[in-house]
């Protein structure tokens, strides 16, 4: 386990390179038994979701970005399928709306963040306003932002300040008691290419491939340059990114389950303990119910 957190953990952003990470990274594990392991990783992540629940101080928010195809959607699926519902929350983030344009970038973010006790799942987050915003920069100026009225005052500055909104929410988060994963689910552009044209020779995958998928591609250097800037200038000991690799679906799920099941376990829940007054109280209840 701690091994493949030290593998994946970006906490600084010093040295990082995206290309020094393999994609298509499985170490010594084999397909055969990824079931096996994944589910004793589920078992052992309810157990301390519960926990999480109980103690009731704490949150946690776990961030999902990837390139189109690179298994969000199904990752989240199969290392989430563990959790109790009630204590889980997922929000797929979509363009935004003319009420969310009205506020500050991180607004729609901040609103949907896990309450203490529960677990926040983002697909796709705050991440996009320095992502997707990178490489259509016009998107921006619907943000209606004083003194940004043209693309060209987009500048380094524009984007530090940003970036250093970014580290500032987190922060703020942190010393509030969420804790914050960041997953990048690595895929290579030929594995991404793969998956497409299985999505459009099986009619019941016909829905998740659109027209525009192949024009993104053409932007995939922009987006990898895009995501390794954003992992150097956010990527922090209290906030790590972890960049996983997802050519093998069944690696990625091990590799975020394993990941996640050591940072609940460093967050060292506890379940609450009554004071000794209310103890006595639950005793008389219960001899109580015996002698009924």
């Amino acid at each position: 386990m701690e091994i493949m957190v030290k593998k994946f953990k970006i906490s600084s952003g010093d040295k990082f390179e995206l290309k020094d990470h393999d994609t298509n990274y499985s170490g010594d594990y084999n397909k055969e038994d990824a079931e096996v392991i994944l589910e004793d990783l589920k078992t052992k992540i309810s157990t301390l979701q519960t926990a999480l629940y109980a103690e009731n101080k704490q949150a946690l928010l776990i961030i999902f970005q990837a390139m189109d195809a690179a298994g969000k959607d199904s990752a989240i699926a199969h290392t989430m399928s563990g959790l109790n519902p009630q204590g889980c929350q997922v929000y797929s983030f979509k363009q935004p709306s003319t009420e969310e344009l009205d506020h500050d970038f991180l607004w729609r973010h901040y609103i949907a963040l896990p309450e203490k006790g529960r677990i926040g799942i983002h697909n796709r987050s705050h991440y996009e306003n320095v992502l997707i915003c990178k490489v259509y920069p016009e998107i921006i100026l619907k943000q209606r932002i004083p003194g940004i009225n043209a693309v060209k005052q987009l500048n380094d500055k524009f984007w530090k300040s940003r970036y250093e909104s970014i580290c500032s929410f987190e922060k703020h988060l942190i010393n509030n008691g969420t804790v914050i994963v960041k997953f990048f689910l690595n895929v290579s552009k030929e594995e991404q290419k793969e998956r497409f044209i299985k999505r459009i020779k099986d009619t019941k995958k016909n829905w998740k491939f659109a027209s525009s998928d192949i024009e993104e591609r053409k932007y995939w250097t922009d987006y990898m340059q895009a995501y390794q800037q954003a992992i150097i200038e956010t990527a922090t000991d209290p906030a790590p990114w972890y960049v996983i690799p997802a050519d093998k679906k069944w690696f990625t799920r091990i590799a975020i389950s394993t990941i996640m099941l050591k940072v609940m376990q460093d967050m060292k829940l506890k379940y609450p303990v009554l004071p000794k007054e209310e103890k006595l109280l639950l005793d008389d209840a219960a001899n109580l119910l015996k002698h009924e």
